[in-house]
């Protein structure tokens, strides 16, 4: 069975001991908001020590600062009251197994892309990296430095280690 076909039962299992959740005010409470990865064995309220209503989660492939996340970010901040950026990335990432050229080649492969398709491939922009800490110092320092970043911002940079469900401070 597909997933999908799953979710009304998992719902309702939810549902019989959400509380009063529904009355979390919508800013989070701590005023942070976590920058990390998709990956699905990355579970950030549980390793970072985070409960619901406490933090925004943005993710993305790889947990890289590009322009969506800037999109997310400023609205955390100008919208919603987050002072603060922790940007976290992992080992074992699927960021570093490949190269731009080798992931657009691998899409561009396809039969059904069409002209718009392919334009659509050549404006990806996939962020890989081949330094984990580095990416992460690259992260930190970029959403530092961006214009629409509030000032006085605090940025810290960590790595969650798959292996073992340590969160390591990089800066």
């Amino acid at each position: 069975m597909a997933f999908a076909g799953e979710i009304g039962r998992n719902n309702d299992k939810y549902v019989t001991s959400f509380g009063d959740k529904g009355s979390l005010p919508l800013p989070p409470s701590k005023k942070v908001a976590v920058l990390s990865c998709m990956d699905a064995r990355f579970d950030s309220f549980a390793s970072l020590g985070l409960s619901e209503g406490d933090a925004h989660h943005i993710r993305n492939a790889g947990g890289r600062f590009h322009p969506d996340a800037v999109r997310s970010l400023v609205i955390s901040q100008e919208l919603l009251g987050t002072r603060e950026v922790v940007v976290v990335h992992h080992t074992d990432c699927g960021m570093l197994t490949f190269t731009s050229d080798a992931a657009r080649r691998l899409i561009l492969g396809r039969d059904n892309l069409g002209v718009e398709g392919k334009k659509e491939v050549e404006r990806l922009e996939f962020r890989e990296f081949s330094d984990l800490d580095q990416s992460v110092r690259d992260d930190v320092e970029a959403i530092k430095a961006h214009p629409l970043i509030l000032e006085g911002t605090a940025v810290s940079g960590r790595i969650y280690e798959v292996e073992t469900g340590k969160v390591r401070r990089v800066l």
